[in-house]
């Protein structure tokens, strides 16, 4: 802790001066060839900052090179010359298509920041250094300044052949989640909403990794492509770090306050809790229940739910509901008595009505194919802890990190 505390403190007396990025020896990426955010769907290119490699912002941090895009921003590795140090600053397009999603997700940093410094869930939760606005060609673009991280567990899920992660690799990753959604739903009084595999990404404890994608950019520039005056670059991946640091829990953009109930609809599809289906008042336990569903993906290796409708070939509600009630059976009276759609899906006497999509029940014990024995028995049972049809009987995160697989887990590794 204290030598990470170190490198975030000025360097007194010592700044960084800007580097020279004008080595002319990059590939010319073909004009009619789309790469990067020009292959998503819903592209604008006016709605994007065109910032440029070497580009200093706030007088400070100069761009290196870019880590990667998604539908409301760029992200880039930067070097902060006045810390002597390195920093990712994401981009958001520009600020008057993005609305009110801008300032709530500053809003949450903020709250973030405002929590307990003592709480060990803290350090697991991605820390904002600093934020400004640039002036785009059209309009201001929002800049969030983070620590650096490696790559996500996504990313690293990919790294292996068998597209799963390993016991003893899910076991700590779920102790830091669950130690950041304790820090997060007690102390702060957030919910994520959103939490998936590519929203959990590993530290670094090797600045090296840094000095090498910068010596690598000033040597060998990434491939870009010039068009209409801007310059979209190929993003460069960070080389394997000598030393892993912990998982972090990233990306506030869905983020809400908690202490209140919501009836918004939430999450991604496939991670709805059956309270957000069914509009019953909400709060934190749909972290549970996101978390329960995500765990099933990255070890199980496919997901417990689809939503897929036979009938429209599409998601809807209604199949989630019947692929909710083959796993675990019909809902609870009581939760039904306090959903606003319950009539949507359900008679007067309960019985669901879309009766076609349940087939025979599958219990979780026929879909866990990984484990055996005792090994088995207790990673259902921290499943179960987490799907539960009423919000008040899953297990909070704070009692998710004492799980008996989790703590079994960790100690065969030391």
């Amino acid at each position: 802790m204290l030598p990470s505390l170190l490198r975030s403190l000025p360097r007194f007396g010592r700044t960084w001066k800007p580097l020279n990025f004008s080595n002319p020896n990059f590939t010319r990426v073909p004009v009619g060839q789309k790469i990067e955010e020009e292959t998503l769907p819903d592209y604008i290119a006016s709605r994007y900052y065109p910032a440029r490699i070497g580009e200093i912002f706030q007088g400070r941090y100069q761009i290196v090179g870019k880590l990667g895009f998604g539908a409301s921003s760029t992200v880039w590795l930067a070097r902060d010359m006045n810390h002597c140090g390195y920093v990712t600053i994401k981009i958001f397009i520009k600020s008057a298509s993005m609305g009110q999603q801008l300032d709530d997700e500053l809003r949450m940093y903020k709250r973030i920041e405002r929590g307990s410094k003592n709480h060990p869930g803290r350090s697991a939760v991605r820390s904002l250094l600093d934020s400004f606005d640039v002036d785009g060609p059209e309009d201001k673009h929002r800049c969030l300044v983070h620590p650096p991280l490696w790559e996500s567990v996504l990313t690293f899920l990919h790294r292996n052949p068998v597209q799963r992660l390993p016991s003893p690799v899910l076991a700590f990753v779920l102790k830091r989640l669950f130690l950041a959604l304790d820090y997060l739903h007690t102390e702060c009084h957030i919910i994520h909403t959103d939490i998936k595999a590519d929203n959990i990404m590993f530290g670094i404890a090797d600045d090296s990794v840094f000095r090498d994608f910068t010596e690598d950019e000033l040597q060998n520039p990434c491939p870009r492509k010039e068009l209409d005056g801007r310059t979209i670059y190929v993003s460069r991946e960070l080389r394997m770090p000598r030393e892993w640091g912990a998982p972090v829990l990233c990306d506030f953009g869905s983020a809400i306050p908690g202490g209140i109930e919501h009836l918004e609809d939430i999450q991604p599809n496939i991670y709805r809790a059956p309270e957000v289906i069914l509009e019953v008042p909400w709060t934190y336990s749909v972290d549970i229940w996101n978390v329960g569903c995500m765990i099933w993906n990255i070890f199980e290796g496919g997901s417990l739910f689809t939503g897929c409708d036979p009938e429209f070939q599409a998601y809807r509600s209604r199949a989630h509901l019947a692929e909710i009630i083959r796993l675990l059976g019909p809902p609870p009276p009581s939760l039904l008595a306090r959903a606003k759609l319950r009539h949507k899906f359900f008679s007067d006497d309960n019985d669901f009505g879309a009766k076609f999509l349940l087939e025979d029940r599958i219990l979780l014990e026929q879909r866990e194919t990984n484990l055996e024995g005792q090994d088995k028995a207790q990673f259902l049972r921290l499943i179960q802890k987490m799907l539960q049809w009423e919000p008040e009987k899953r297990s909070s995160a704070k009692e998710l990190q004492e799980d008996e697989w989790i703590c079994k887990k960790l100690e065969s590794t030391h």
